[in-house]
């Protein structure tokens, strides 16, 4: 498969999720400005979770314009990747329900673990097809040295949000996304 073809269908993917992601954003049942804010959780729920899949659109973007191969090893891990990520807007409808609720957030923060390990494969594998390249492998290094980090933020975010402080994942998240951004510049 051509490097193009890939990342094509994983663009359009993500686009369709980040779609999605704004449907299922709640609407107030009555225009006025206290009934907009009561849906400010649904409102934080989904504007992290909006610019959290931006900052992954930007990075793969960033690791695949220098990639040169693509194996079926990639491929398959990317697609595991597009399946949970196509989880996002599932959980954060339900964040969106249920923002005090640790079961949820936990939901929430299994899948974004997941993505951020599954990513931490995706470069390993991708390295792997593309052997020499020192351009790939000088960003997908700095990339996965971050992501070590992130998981470790959110696996943080997750003990303490299904033990005492359920809103602690939405904070984990947020604090991780930053920590990318600060790492990836």
């Amino acid at each position: 498969m051509e490097k193009e073809r890939l990342v094509t269908f994983t663009d359009a993917v993500l686009a369709i999720i980040m779609t999605i992601l704004v449907l299922e954003l709640k609407k107030p049942t009555e225009p006025t400005l206290a009934q907009i804010w009561a849906l400010r959780e649904s409102f934080l729920a989904y504007a992290l979770s909006f610019f959290w899949l931006g900052s992954t659109w930007i990075t793969l973007h960033n690791t695949w314009s220098k990639a040169n191969t693509i194996s079926n090893s990639v491929i398959g891990w990317n697609i595991i990747l597009l399946f949970l990520l196509s989880l996002i807007p599932y959980t954060t409808s339900l964040v969106s329900l249920y923002y005090d609720n640790k079961v949820i957030q936990g939901l929430y923060g299994i899948v974004v673990i997941l993505i951020s390990i599954v990513n931490i494969i995706l470069n390993k594998v991708l390295n792997k097809a593309n052997k020499g390249n020192k351009d790939l492998s000088k960003i997908t290094k700095k990339y996965m040295d971050a992501l070590v980090i992130d998981v470790d933020i959110k696996v943080l975010g997750l003990a303490i949000a299904i033990s005492v402080y359920p809103q602690a994942m939405m904070i984990s998240v947020f604090i991780a996304a930053i920590l990318m951004i600060r790492k990836r510049n």
